[in-house]
């Protein structure tokens, strides 16, 4: 059968790639320190699961809105509204399958064939991907470590043509962990303004951040800014609910509403019961974030100081996320085969700076134990030397 055109396109992920290697080599018997998932090694918090177990036992079970349980709605809107400082309701929000699904369902409810998509890199491996498979037209604008990794408002400008619909924003970023301070953003949405464009803030690891100040959201940088922004978020990350497919997207009302329909006929709704589980999670005590949080500080620090003990590595330090991207241009080899060798011959899986649009680096997630940090950089130095 002749394979649609649409999905000649796009390329897997290279991170679910690598890290399914990881893992079938591991079921192999073979002692492999995986670094390449972004999925924090605690369990769900234990009121999450709670929830979610009596809303089985309560028997919700059945179809729900495609939007979304009406009670979830309305928690994300209040938290918008409470932590984040952006006037939300419930009209506001759609509730999908993981953050992922609500960037995938905007850009389909929204652009039509050659509308360009600004997307600074290094960016997340499938922001160009589901750009292009919703016709769109991605627009890469490459940032540097001397920027920290950051568009800048003068970048920005520049990139927008009569075409531009969407800057996408990503911070805390996937891959590189750096972190928009309050200033940076208020200048970008003085051009986001000033262009009459619109802006995806992709905000899931809000609430792993290790400054002083919290995430400043877009949305909130102005009052004409929320009326202008896409918040797409989720609780994978800050609530260890990667399996539960659980994110949600909030903007105007009217894309919102277009988004439910495409959800009605492609996935229909969330997983009803899981959605309590987020309703907990979001309603009850954060403890458990900001304990994951001091761990992700502590690993943190512990991946960085032995970075740079390895000659021929330099890396930014991450305000937030749970990444670190390392530079390896000094070392003669681009960054798939940093990686390939890096597996296959020493059992350490990351993932190229390729699939991130920034082949001169490599992402390490430290989002698993000290034990396999420790144990894993022992051997990427090894490796490093021998090169």
């Amino acid at each position: 059968m002749e394979r649609a055109a649409r999905v000649a396109k796009v390329t897997p992920s290279v991170t679910l790639a690598i890290t399914a290697k990881a893992k079938a080599m591991r079921a192999e018997g073979l002692d492999v320190c995986s670094f390449s998932a972004g999925e924090p090694n605690f369990p769900t918090p234990k009121h999450v699961v709670v929830a979610a177990q009596k809303a089985l036992d309560e028997g919700k079970t059945r179809y729900g809105p495609a939007a979304g349980e009406p009670e979830l709605r309305r928690a994300i809107a209040t938290k918008l509204r409470t932590y984040n400082n952006v006037e939300c309701q419930p009209e506001n929000v759609i509730v999908t399958n993981g953050g992922k699904h609500s960037l995938y369902g905007l850009f389909m409810a929204t652009l039509n064939a050659g509308d360009e998509v600004i997307i600074p890199a290094p960016y997340w491996v499938s922001y160009p991907e589901m750009v292009i498979l919703a016709d769109g037209e991605p627009v890469i604008v490459q940032t540097t470590a001397a920027s920290g990794y950051k568009i800048t408002p003068e970048q920005l400008r520049d990139a927008i043509t009569p075409r531009t619909k969407f800057l996408v924003l990503n911070s805390p970023s996937n891959p590189t962990g750096q972190v928009y301070s309050h200033e940076e953003i208020r200048a970008i949405a003085q051009v986001v303004e000033e262009t009459g464009i619109y802006v995806v803030s992709d905000e899931i690891y809000e609430k792993i951040i290790y400054g002083e100040k919290p995430c400043l959201s877009i949305a909130a940088a102005s009052a004409a800014m929320a009326a202008r922004t896409f918040i797409s978020n989720g609780f994978a990350k800050a609530y260890s609910m990667t399996g539960w497919r659980l994110g949600y997207l909030a903007g105007p009302a009217a894309v919102i509403r277009d988004m439910a329909t495409l959800q009605s006929h492609s996935t229909s709704n969330v997983c009803t019961f899981a959605q309590y589980g987020a309703i907990a999670a979001l309603n009850e005590s954060q403890d458990c974030v900001e304990t994951m949080r001091l761990a992700f500080a502590e690993r943190r620090e512990a991946v960085l100081a032995r970075i740079g003990e390895i000659d021929g590595l330099s890396c930014g330090v991450p305000g937030g996320a749970f990444y670190v991207f390392p530079d390896i241009s000094k070392l003669g080899l681009g960054s798939v085969e940093f990686c390939d060798r890096l597996l296959n011959e020493h059992h350490v899986a990351a993932i190229p700076g390729a699939a991130f649009g920034a082949d001169g680096n490599v992402r390490f997630s430290y989002a698993t134990d000290m034990d396999t940090i420790m144990k894993g950089l022992d051997r990427l130095e090894k490796f490093v030397k021998s090169l």
